[in-house]
């Protein structure tokens, strides 16, 4: 049996369909499958009710939003406390009439909403144009407490950013969670594409290690193509991992299928991690307040000039 500092954590990886009702049973059946096996807390991957719409840039798929609470989180409500387990959901908010927001839901094992997270960082990028669809987000870097522990979860495109992994961590947060829609573009060598999946685990395995912070990311899978052809479409690459607070590699998922892997952690090896490597009491907080400053080209002209 687990001790109480103890947390088996599962990520349901999937593919997506238009079939949204199927989408949705598939990250259920997950869920209680994560359940049986005696996991307390599931993460699901990015915007996991749809295909991922962002290919193009079209008014028609703002009738994919939902608002929270709404259908899909009264349906993981049920979910959550029938099997007693905390859902990190990740869904397309119709916030009001205009404005939408790509929003992760935590759902605890009572079957009550925790709270909700609004990404942040906002890619605008060929295949991904997410700033036609989502305002970013207003909530700021707040962990979510829940019966497990206090969440820091994040979106995808928040995984490349070192702040947004420190500002949860200094928020109090146990354990860094992402939900995530990455891959390929089929035109790419396979070099390029083996360089480009080692930089997003190992940039989120740098997050684990400079907080000394437990992380659990949870990428879709496989194909989807543009909706008009007009490009190649996308070779979501999977490979969902749980790693521990030294960055190591807990559980792994395949690259092409889908997969649930599940992982313990043990939030007392946070504290062991942080004695030997004190990263946080050595932080020069009276020296970074540049980081404000979008570059420093400016700034350091003027120091120049004088």
């Amino acid at each position: 049996m687990p001790t109480p500092t103890q947390i088996k954590i599962s990520t349901v990886q999937q593919t997506c369909s238009s079939d949204r009702a199927a989408n949705l049973q598939q990250a259920i059946n997950g869920i209680i499958s994560a359940a049986k096996k005696g996991s307390q807390l599931v993460c699901l991957q990015e915007l996991h009710n749809s295909l991922y719409f962002c290919q193009e840039e079209s008014t028609d798929n703002f009738d994919l939003a939902e608002t929270i609470p709404g259908e899909t989180t009264e349906q993981l409500q049920v979910v959550a406390r029938d099997n007693q387990i905390v859902i990190v959901s990740s869904l397309f908010e119709r916030r009001a009439s205009g404005l939408y927001h790509n929003t992760a839901v935590v759902i605890d094992s009572d079957g009550n909403i925790a709270g909700r997270y609004r990404k942040m960082h906002i890619p605008d990028d060929p295949g991904y144009y997410e700033k036609f669809y989502f305002t970013p987000g207003d909530l700021g870097f707040k962990p979510i407490d829940t019966s497990v522990g206090k969440l820091g979860v994040l979106i995808c495109w928040d995984q490349w950013f070192p702040e947004a992994a420190r500002l949860m961590t200094l928020a109090g947060a146990d354990i860094l969670l992402y939900p995530t829609a990455i891959g390929w573009d089929r035109q790419d060598s396979q070099e390029e594409q083996l360089r480009q999946l080692n930089a997003w685990q190992t940039v989120q395995r740098g997050h684990a290690i400079a907080n000394g912070i437990p992380v659990v990311v949870c990428n879709r899978t496989g194909f989807e193509p543009h909706p008009t052809d007009t490009t190649t479409g996308i070779e979501f690459w999977g490979s969902s991992f749980i790693c521990g607070p030294q960055g190591e590699i807990l559980a792994h998922a395949s690259q092409d299928k889908p997969e649930m892997i599940s992982a313990t952690i043990d939030l007392e090896d946070v504290d062991r991690v942080r004695r030997i490597w004190p990263f946080l009491r050595d932080r020069r907080i009276d020296s970074y307040s540049n980081l404000e400053q979008r570059y420093l080209d400016e700034l350091f002209s003027n120091e120049e000039e004088n």
